[in-house]
């Protein structure tokens, strides 16, 4: 009987990092792929990004709505609750053998209590990382100590996985997901880019995504106003500018409405998309001078295309960087000193030797080939907390 594995995915990007291991278990013979989308997959607002799933040749079991028409905290909290509700719910009647959740997400929380719930094994994805400014820190951990099998990106992710509790033979380091992405996407042309985007490209252009520091009180406007401020002197310069807008996040909707105001008052120059999809996000990357913003993106992909990256602010604080990675604070004086060592010669030149520290591609067949050799039979929810300080 075929194995089933469950994949539970609420946004662009988590669909991106799961896309080539999904393909993977679909293309198995012994496997049953299922897929729950929720979260901004389902909303207008966001994309509808459910439909690139559609387009790819998945098949979507389960469609979740869970997303309210606010973005305050107490609309995330009851995100979460009807995200509980309904997934377990779907979790009972599918029964799949095994769901796959990735990253640290607030929808990925709820799917993990409901998997726990019902008594499905969970392995997790990108567990054992940090990102000291975001809520999703203690998401993250929350879901390692609710997961039996983890996949991690690095020997430095795989020792916090174990120091939380989790016996070793269960803690595999894969690499990170999203070389796999870049590997496995077909890029376009600048010319192709420039007519999908219908934007032509400057001199020197520049990705920009900011998101909500969501451990942070009421600080995402005034340190995206910042940003601008630099940004409006460089577009003055000639630069182009591509933004993409902010996730479900606490206060995301100021930081879109800021990006479609500068976009109103910069057609020429600048550009904004909710969604770019794979492979128009992957193929901006290649073209771009660099990435400024605190997106994680800017961290596990950005590297490997060696461009550099300005990481503004506590949003990503913890995490393993490359030395491509210029980190800055959220303020007028950082930013501007962060783009001018980003064009220094010395710097650009320093880029050659980039090496991605989440590895070189080949995590999704890594645990493809973990998931052939698994026995499932043996799975069990239940499982002993591993002292680490016995081991000392």
């Amino acid at each position: 009987m075929n194995k089933k594995i469950c994949f539970i995915t609420g946004t662009r990007a988590e669909y991106g990092l799961l896309k080539r291991l999904m393909k993977l278990v679909d293309d198995a013979p012994n496997f049953e792929i299922q897929i729950i989308a929720t979260g901004m997959h389902l909303s207008p607002e966001f994309g509808l990004t459910y439909k690139e799933i559609e387009s790819d040749g998945f098949e979507i079991d389960r469609k979740v709505e869970i997303l309210l028409s606010s973005d305050s905290s107490v609309a995330i909290g009851k995100s979460i609750g009807l995200a509980l509700i309904s997934i377990t719910e779907a979790l009972e009647q599918m029964n799949p053998d095994l769901v796959f959740l990735v990253g640290d997400r607030y929808e990925t929380l709820a799917c993990a209590i409901a998997a726990m719930v019902t008594r499905i094994p969970i392995a997790h994805i990108h567990g054992g990382e940090r990102t000291e400014g975001l809520i999703d820190e203690a998401i993250r951990h929350s879901v390692t100590k609710m997961s039996y099998l983890h996949f991690v990106a690095n020997e430095e992710y795989r020792t916090r996985v174990i120091q939380l509790g989790e016996s070793p033979d269960r803690v595999n380091v894969c690499g990170g997901l999203g070389v796999d992405i870049i590997q496995n996407t077909k890029l376009f042309s600048l010319q192709e880019l420039e007519n999908s985007l219908k934007f032509q490209f400057k001199d020197k252009n520049l990705m920009v995504t900011f998101h909500p520091t969501t451990l942070e009180h009421d600080t995402s406007e005034a340190q995206f106003k910042e940003l601008l401020e630099v940004l409006k002197e460089y577009v003055g310069e000639g630069h182009g500018l591509i933004f993409t807008k902010a996730n479900s996040d606490t206060n995301g909707r100021i930081i879109n409405q800021l990006i479609d105001d500068f976009v109103r008052n910069y057609p020429d120059h600048s550009i904004a998309h909710t969604s770019l999809g794979i492979q128009r996000y992957l193929s901006v990357l290649k073209f771009v001078d660099g990435v400024i913003g605190n997106s994680s993106s800017g961290l596990l992909e950005v590297p490997s295309f060696k461009k550099g990256t300005i990481n503004l602010g506590d949003r990503q604080r913890g995490r393993i960087m490359a030395t491509s990675v210029i980190q800055a604070d959220c303020d007028y004086a950082s930013i501007r000193s962060a783009l001018e060592k980003l064009y220094s010669n010395e710097f650009q030149e320093s880029l050659k030797n980039t090496i991605n520290p989440y590895g070189e591609g080949g995590a999704s067949e890594k645990i493809f080939e973990y998931l052939k050799d698994l026995d499932f039979d043996n799975l069990d929810v239940k499982k002993p907390f591993f002292d680490v300080s016995y081991q000392l």
